[in-house]
């Protein structure tokens, strides 16, 4: 992982806050999971700049962090926040700017280790695992020869990097990433439940039989497995 090293495995980067006190602003970003309540990631996310963001591919992982300087709360109280977002490359006055390690952290992610009116804070982080509510949840989005399935609330790792798809007619068929946590495989699969297996970037895998019965629609979301 990018960044200077810090003290017992910490990484140091910066943070600011975008979005409003309840979060709002911070849903449908760069990893394409609209809105991120619904999606299992609740209010305490992040936006990362590009070095951090590494294309999308980080998506879902989980990092602690915590302020270190000035402005930070009695304590020094540290939180575990989802990357949701990129922050992009001449925002927030160039905190996003390559090679800068930034979080652009909710407003109520950044309120539980600073003080919101300093806005702009140091910070350390390090990766941990993800602790998720329920099923990995995944929506079929696109048209009868083309299937775009987005993968939310992955436990583990948190970031997936494969995913392979089974209809009840077909062999265990590789999917290709289209953007964020989108994986997308040509063909038409309607008429078949459908099936999937997901690798987070640990290696782990979790398969989820039939978790799409033969009449899926696009559109849905059907659930099934956890890491």
């Amino acid at each position: 992982m990018p960044g200077a090293r810090g003290d017992g495995g910490w990484l140091d980067a910066h943070a600011t806050y975008y979005g409003g006190s309840d979060a709002s602003g911070t849903n449908n970003g760069a990893c394409g999971y609209g809105n991120q309540l619904s999606a299992g990631y609740g209010y305490i996310t992040t936006a990362l700049s590009t070095p951090l963001f590494e294309g999308g591919d980080i998506c879902g992982a989980c990092y602690e962090i915590r302020c270190a300087g000035t402005g930070c709360l009695p304590r020094n109280p540290s939180t575990v926040v989802t990357a949701t977002n990129l922050c992009p490359p001449g925002s927030n006055g160039g905190w996003c700017d390559p090679p800068k390690q930034h979080f652009d952290l909710s407003q109520p992610a950044f309120s539980q280790i600073a003080s919101i009116p300093y806005g702009h804070v140091l910070l350390q982080y390090r990766r941990v695992p993800c602790q998720r509510q329920g099923a990995i949840h995944y929506t079929i989005n696109g048209h009868t020869f083309f299937n775009l399935v987005l993968i939310e609330n992955v436990g583990g790792s948190g970031d997936v990097v494969g995913v392979e798809i089974k209809g009840s007619n077909t062999n265990w068929m590789p999917m290709a990433r289209n953007w964020g946590q989108n994986w997308m495989i040509g063909g038409n699969l309607g008429g078949q439940s459908l099936s999937f297996r997901v690798t987070g970037s640990d290696g782990r895998k979790v398969t989820s039989l039939n978790v799409a019965p033969a009449n899926w629609q696009f559109g849905r979301a059907y659930s099934g497995g956890q890491f």
